[in-house]
């Protein structure tokens, strides 16, 4: 009785903030418009010849498969290139590159919007990029209304604050490399950069794998980025600003809840993932 007195507060906690609304959700899904009568799987049939719903499935996946590789990539090259700066130096560059993670996801749409903000010619530009094109002699674009540009430049969002993240993580795990192991690669006749291919990213796949689905995660319920900056018009609708526009937009709530359910299970893999990867290495220590 004592072990069930100190797990079942977390647990009661679990049901109720977890569990319930989970149950909650999966039952609207299955009623109509208002929850008054059940319509069974038509919610879900809806899905299949709904435009709108097949972009935001396809800018979902695209978000979800593009912006995890490219924090890979930007933190892999800022990790091991800070890896070789004195002390103080990397511990600059890495505060400097995780700065933006501090920002909320509304924040940072909001500074991007002005990044890509575009005036008429006649006018003066206040975007960024649209100054730099009209300094140059160049005409203006309207880069948010340029599919599939747009897509990018809004996953670029995601990408810009949470590289820092990954950095963090890839810099912790390169710094675990034995440096036995380089030394000996040199020693062989191996170069930097065959070194870093055969020794280095061996050894920090681990630390890869778990960047990678919590990123694509974070990615797959992106919804602040798109909100504050599109509301996903243009061709930029992704599922979790769709099924708010349905529930609270268009008063929809059976349809809502049957995309969060959707949503919910192609998150599922990821959360899979992680925990069986964290039992693992339970039972190995």
């Amino acid at each position: 009785m004592r072990a069930y007195a100190f797990v079942g507060p977390s647990i009661a906690l679990v049901c109720l903030f977890y569990v319930y609304p989970v149950l909650r959700t999966l039952l609207t899904s299955f009623l109509d418009a208002w929850g008054n009568s059940f319509v069974g799987l038509d919610n879900y049939v809806s899905f299949v010849t709904d435009e709108n719903i097949h972009t935001a499935i396809i800018n979902s996946a695209l978000w979800t498969i593009g912006a995890p590789l490219l924090c890979i990539l930007f933190g892999l090259i800022v990790a091991v290139l800070a890896d070789r700066l004195p002390a103080r130096w990397e511990s600059l560059v890495k505060s400097v590159v995780f700065m933006p993670l501090a920002i909320s996801f509304v924040g940072a749409g909001t500074i991007w919007k002005f990044v890509y903000d575009f005036r008429p010619p006649s006018r003066p530009q206040i975007g960024l990029l649209n100054g730099v094109l009209s300094a140059l002699g160049e005409d203006p674009r309207a880069f948010l209304a340029l599919h599939p540009l747009n897509v990018g430049l809004l996953m670029w969002v995601l990408v810009w604050m949470q590289t820092g993240f990954a950095t963090v993580l890839i810099s912790a795990a390169v710094k675990q490399v034995p440096r036995e192991l380089l030394e000996a690669a040199r020693v062989d006749g191996a170069s930097d950069l065959q070194a870093f291919r055969w020794v280095v990213l061996p050894e920090i796949r681990p630390a890869l794998s778990i960047v990678l689905t919590a990123i694509a995660v974070v990615a797959l319920k992106s919804f602040d980025v798109v909100y504050s900056m599109t509301d996903g018009n243009i061709d930029t609708e992704v599922i979790a600003n769709r099924f708010f526009k349905e529930a609270f937009a268009f008063r929809q709530f059976g349809r809502g809840a049957a995309l969060a359910i959707v949503l919910m299970l192609m998150t599922l893999p990821f959360i899979v993932i992680n925990v069986r990867r964290y039992l693992t290495r339970g039972r190995a220590l």
